[in-house]
């Protein structure tokens, strides 16, 4: 099981397993191993493995079937998404921006704070 989530995960990022496993610091030797022999690696290497393919360790044993997001470590940018999906006029806002450069955005970020403090 474990070796079958490690080679998706390979073959997703077009990287052979000796590779990743060596680029995580493990001896490629052990990949076959776990091809071969269905072995899990060791917890310190499950972990290695893990942050280097950006998934939780149950990801890799095949206990959890999403990968590990990033939003969730971020609680601004979680309160950002979440005014996203409830407040309609920041949905337009960010639809009208999406294409933006930066300059335009500054732009955009001046007028707005002009208009809110104009009474």
């Amino acid at each position: 099981m474990f070796y079958d989530v490690f080679a998706k995960l390979c073959e997703e990022r077009g990287i052979k397993p000796s590779k990743a496993a060596e680029e995580c610091g493990i001896n490629k030797s052990n990949v076959s191993n776990w091809k071969n022999n269905g072995y899990v690696p060791r917890s310190d290497a499950l972990n290695k493995i893990a942050d280097y393919f950006g998934v939780s360790v149950d990801y890799l044993l095949g206990n959890e079937q999403k990968e590990k997001s990033l939003v969730n470590n971020d609680e601004e940018l979680t309160a950002y998404l979440e005014e996203l999906k409830t407040r309609p006029e920041m949905k337009m806002l960010f639809n009208l921006a999406k294409g933006a450069t930066k300059e335009d955005v500054e732009k955009a970020v001046k007028i707005v704070e002009a208009f809110l403090k104009k009474d």
